[in-house]
């Protein structure tokens, strides 16, 4: 606020110590309390009270050239839940990262939270709560609402890109689908999180000394059932068929586990996008994740719940146990945000392994000491994908977002691991390089949108 181009001087110059601060954690606790700490906007609020008028809203912004948005509703903020309008610090950190990752103008950025309401009675009571002071709309006045802020945003800048972030699982896969196919829109926590955790795991393959195509004789039990955890669980499926599966072998490499247990196809009311992964055997219906671990051996644990610490000393030494019986090295991603909703710390599973472990987190992690040395520990951080795939879409003109650039970027990544950074386990290139990194998956995205024939 006080002197912009300082702070990004600062920003680009310090990245690794600073993207803490700018976003996870730090920007958890941010919302949380923005109604507390608010001294003046940031981007743009549109509510459910301006149906009608949006069209002419987005005039109000002083920019003519927008290359960049970000939205959120505030309904699923990281895993601390309904936020309601105090989301909006989520798209002014990730736009902040846009600029610093992939060189993006911040003056040619847009942070927006669309307040249609907020179930948060906490933040209704709250008479410093900035927002509508309702429930949230539902239903089909809720997607007309999002319709006309998309119609809205994308006739003044059509080449922008809109990135959806942190909406509830309720509308995430929803309005994804319903734009997808017709204009430059990604959802980071479905295609960001999946694309990211599927390069982690390519690269804890080059760890061990294995090819992208090993992938497909992992076993791999995810945690949590949400969109970002299916969205994980697909794209995976996906690069599994790349090589050579079918889709049908792909998801029985996959047990899904959500907070009733195991999903097998004996549960009711399963979501279209998670029948394919569940279990058809029905015994094992609701089975708990330490049995799944006995039972199954897995080679591979995703945290994805956001529900705190779920892979507990038994998870973690029967993942262990299993994976030294079959010569391998367990690789466990605990991927929830922000660090109090993690399923693991890293000097956890490192003590618990008795440092055989690969491990990635959402959140950043300390390098932990174990038998004399330390060891540097990966984040599985958002950060390393969606900056470049933004600047890929938005310079190439790709019109949309298709799954076959995400895969691109997502195999692109560990190819830029260092062989130091290997030799020390760590399964994602340093941060350090970020810029360098953002534009090679922004040219990788790039080709494989003119293979596609989306180029312009």
């Amino acid at each position: 606020d006080r002197n912009e181009t300082l702070f990004y001087k600062v920003l680009l110059d310090n990245f690794v110590d600073m993207a803490p601060i700018i976003y996870t954690p730090t920007v958890g606790w941010v919302c949380v309390n923005y109604h507390h700490i608010y001294q003046r906007p940031r981007g743009m609020f549109f509510s459910a009270e301006d149906k009608g008028e949006m069209a002419a809203m987005v005039w109000n912004w002083p920019q003519d050239n927008v290359s960049a948005i970000v939205v959120t509703d505030g309904s699923r903020i990281l895993g601390l839940g309904d936020l309601g309008v105090n989301g909006i610090g989520i798209p002014v950190g990730k736009l902040d990262l846009y600029c610093a990752a992939a060189g993006f103008s911040p003056s040619e950025v847009l942070p927006v939270v669309l307040d249609v309401g907020t179930n948060n009675q906490d933040l209704l009571n709250d008479p410093y709560y900035l927002g509508l002071r309702r429930k949230r709309a539902t239903g089909q006045a809720y997607y007309d609402l999002v319709d006309e802020f998309v119609s809205a945003v994308m006739a003044r800048w059509p080449l922008a890109v809109l990135q959806f972030e942190d909406f509830s699982i309720t509308h995430a896969r929803t309005l994804l689908d319903r734009y997808r196919d017709h204009h430059l829109v990604f959802n980071d926590d479905i295609q960001g999180t999946a694309a990211t955790a599927l390069a982690g795991l390519y690269g804890a393959l080059r760890v061990q000394g294995k090819q992208p195509a090993d992938l497909k004789n992992e076993r791999i039990v995810v945690v949590g059932a949400g969109s970002a955890g299916m969205g994980v669980t697909s794209m995976i499926a996906q690069a599994m068929c790349k090589h050579k599966l079918t889709m049908d072998e792909a998801t029985e490499r996959f047990w899904v586990i959500d907070a009733s247990g195991l999903i097998t196809t004996a549960r009711d009311g399963l979501p279209d996008h998670v029948k394919p992964f569940a279990r058809a055997s029905h015994k094992y219906e609701s089975q708990s994740l330490i049995d799944v671990i006995k039972r199954v051996r897995p080679s591979i644990l995703l945290g994805l719940a956001g529900a705190g610490r779920l892979f507990t000393e038994q998870v973690v030494t029967a993942m262990d146990e299993g994976c030294t019986e079959q010569g391998l090295r367990p690789i466990i991603f605990a991927m929830s945000n922000p660090i109090s909703k993690m399923e693991l710390e890293a000097s956890d599973a490192v003590l618990w392994t008795g440092g055989r472990v690969i491990y990635a987190s959402g959140s950043p992690q300390p390098a932990v000491s174990f038998g004399g040395a330390d060891i540097r520990m990966s984040q599985a951080n958002n950060m390393y994908i969606f900056p470049g795939i933004a600047l890929g879409a938005w310079l190439g003109s790709t019109r949309t977002i298709s799954d076959g650039m995400l895969m691109t970027a997502a195999e692109k990544l560990p190819e830029l691991i260092s062989d130091d950074d290997l030799a020390a386990g760590m399964v994602y290139p340093a941060l350090e390089q970020i810029r360098h990194i953002s534009t090679e998956i922004a040219m990788s995205v790039i080709k494989e949108a003119g293979k596609e024939g989306l180029a312009c």
